[in-house]
């Protein structure tokens, strides 16, 4: 839609920005911002649907333009298993207008088996494999002041995000499709409630609207089962938590 981009989030944890995937849009929404692409210093990726990753192709090109690249600090890309695989089949399709010297992109893949974590100088992050793909993970922020932010990327339901979002300060869920028009491996607004109130968590924002579910009473659905916080994410909204 002409006022939404595909997923993309940022996060500040106070040492410089971290964005959790890169849907198409990414860039522009990111220049909005004030945020130059060349300050981020790790960018997280929840799987490899175009939607959540087809702006890695343009931020690899534009940090390949001489003059950003020899002022660029080092970056990481993170993200599944696969993601080497990934980004090897677009430098493959585009050839030497995605190469990036080692030295300044480096790539680290979560693990697919079980949940895995690194830690950071502001943040520690978690990853869950869940129910989209065979490359889909979610991510868990946890601060030093105990606060905590969990991004499922796309999932269907399943006990694994309701374990891993257990208690967190803020829950971000898809909520792709109408109530009754289930699809496997997505979420819709009451499924998302269901989650966010078997987890305990205090805030849920939804986001990741096809444009069938914005013609129902998305807060209406998700009330059946959350009554906690409820936000529906737009583009450029500014959270803390």
């Amino acid at each position: 839609m002409a006022h939404r981009a595909s997923p993309s989030l940022l996060f500040y944890p106070g040492d410089g920005p971290v964005l959790f995937d890169m849907g198409p849009g990414t860039l522009r929404q990111l220049s909005r911002t004030g945020i130059p692409h060349q300050k981020l210093k790790q960018i997280f990726i929840t799987h490899f649907h175009p939607d959540h990753s087809a702006d890695l192709i343009h931020f690899m090109f534009a940090t390949r333009n001489p003059s950003v690249l020899k002022k660029r600090e080092p970056f990481m890309i993170t993200g599944p298993q696969g993601l080497k695989d990934f980004l090897a089949g677009l430098k493959k399709a585009y050839g030497k207008w995605l190469d990036l010297p080692s030295e300044i992109m480096g790539v680290d893949e979560m693990d697919l088996a079980k949940p895995d974590a690194r830690t950071y100088p502001s943040f520690t992050l978690f990853s869950q494999p869940l129910n989209h793909t065979p490359n889909s993970i979610a991510y868990r922020i946890e601060l030093p002041s105990g606060k905590s932010a969990v991004y499922s990327g796309d999932t269907g339901f399943c006990p694994e995000i309701i374990a891993f979002a257990r208690g967190a300060d803020l829950l971000i869920l898809e909520s792709s499709l109408p109530d009754g028009e289930e699809a496997e491996g997505h979420l819709t607004p009451a499924q998302a409630g269901r989650i966010a109130s078997s987890a305990k968590v205090k805030r849920l924002v939804l986001l990741h609207f096809y444009p069938e579910v914005l013609t129902v009473d998305i807060p209406g659905e998700c009330r059946k089962n959350f009554l906690g916080e409820l936000i529906l994410g737009s583009d450029l909204l500014h959270l803390s938590f």
